[in-house]
């Protein structure tokens, strides 16, 4: 003899079924939430968006000067290297300034730049905390202006 559920027992059963999945889902989807967001906002973007022609048109003005820069870490310090856009050493007449900030905290840390070499700038840093930074370089010479952003790892 075989025993069968009385008509509509299992009802309850699907509804705590659907609130499992329901719950499982949501679990999923607060871990990914949680775990990808990098942190980082746009402050004043809409101001931002309305002047995007400004912004477009400086990245114009850097195109057009033609310098090429390269920033790494060498030890415990930060080193730049400019060109001038027909291959020649930057002169040392150049005025260097910028700051190590990390990607997702409001940490800065101000270089001090002092030429090293034709082309060529370095600054001692010390680092109070390894990992991802990022190098914000503003080199000026006379009337023109040229700006680097390189992200650094330090152990």
């Amino acid at each position: 003899m075989t025993t069968t559920m009385p008509r509509g027992r299992w009802i309850p059963w699907v509804f705590v079924g659907g609130f499992g999945v329901v719950v499982a889902v949501n679990a999923v989807l607060i871990t990914a939430a949680v775990t990808t967001f990098t942190g980082t906002t746009t402050g004043g973007a809409y101001d931002r968006g309305r002047t995007y022609g400004d912004v477009l048109a400086e990245a114009e003005r850097q195109r057009a000067l033609g310098w090429q820069g390269a920033v790494s870490r060498q030890g415990g310090a930060v080193v730049l290297a400019l060109r001038q856009a027909d291959g020649s050493p930057l002169p040392a007449d150049a005025t260097v300034a910028g700051r190590l900030q990390r990607p997702l905290e409001r940490r800065a840390l101000p270089l001090h730049f002092l030429p090293a070499a034709p082309g060529g700038w370095r600054a001692a840093v010390e680092i109070p905390a390894p990992g991802a930074w990022e190098a914000v370089l503003t080199v000026t010479r006379g009337a023109d202006r040229f700006e680097l952003r390189e992200r650094l790892t330090f152990p």
